[in-house]
């Protein structure tokens, strides 16, 4: 009796995809983050869903979120310290000059002069420029 012949099929490994095509990123949780996104999930009307898709929603939620820029430094501490370079200005300048030519000299110590003020980093640059 001779032998049949056996077709061997290579079985395929793994599991197979079940969020479809996509970039698959990884992250660690908090457990004050997890229990929040779980308070998230109780919230919503559909009790049901994952915790990946409710960080999908909320991520979706975040970007659609316009928030306006960020001061990069606080206003208030600027003008106080223009205050006091303006005090301790007007205490070198020579009281016996006119008024115009204390401002202009005052005004040239607290903005720089004006060759050096393209150079300088914590002012921002003129839009004509």
């Amino acid at each position: 009796m001779t032998k049949s012949i056996r077709v061997i099929t290579k079985k395929k490994r793994g599991r197979p995809a079940t969020t479809g095509r996509g970039t698959q990123v990884g992250e660690r949780w908090h457990p004050t983050e997890l229990a929040a996104i779980d308070a998230w999930i109780a919230s919503s009307p559909d009790k049901n869903i994952t915790r990946a898709h409710a960080i999908r929603r909320l991520v979706a939620l975040g970007l659609r979120v316009k928030t306006p820029a960020q001061p990069i430094g606080k206003p208030g501490r600027r003008l106080r310290a223009q205050e006091l370079a303006t005090k301790a200005i007007e205490k070198i300048i020579d009281p016996a000059a006119p008024p115009e030519e204390r401002a202009q000299r005052r005004r040239r110590l607290t903005k720089g002069p004006p060759e050096f003020r393209e150079d300088r980093v914590d002012q921002t640059k003129a839009k004509g420029k």
